[in-house]
């Protein structure tokens, strides 16, 4: 019984002690990426995001146009195109 007293009281500290520093147990691995997608579209990608920057990997994860979520790498070509695209289209207006 105490051993298990003592290993919620650690779990408890542990947890007090991310959540003071902003982290979560969950949120660093759901926004990490760790299968990638090749030879994507630019015209179906809807939106992305980069992920951060204590994942193993450098990242974005892309939204289409269904509305599914997947991940690739910064420098695949039609996500390159994708950010090209943007930057004219913010550019003429």
């Amino acid at each position: 019984m105490k051993l298990f007293s003592l290993t919620l009281v650690a779990l408890l500290l542990a947890a007090v002690w991310t959540e003071s520093w902003g982290l979560s147990f969950r949120s660093t691995y759901s926004k990490c990426c760790y299968k990638f997608v090749k030879n994507i579209s630019a015209s179906s990608i809807r939106s992305f995001k980069y992920t951060l920057p204590n994942c193993s990997r450098r990242a974005v994860r892309v939204e289409l146009l269904k509305g599914r979520k997947v991940c690739v790498y910064p420098e695949e070509p039609g996500f390159q195109e994708y950010l090209n695209r943007q930057k004219l289209s913010n550019a003429v207006v």
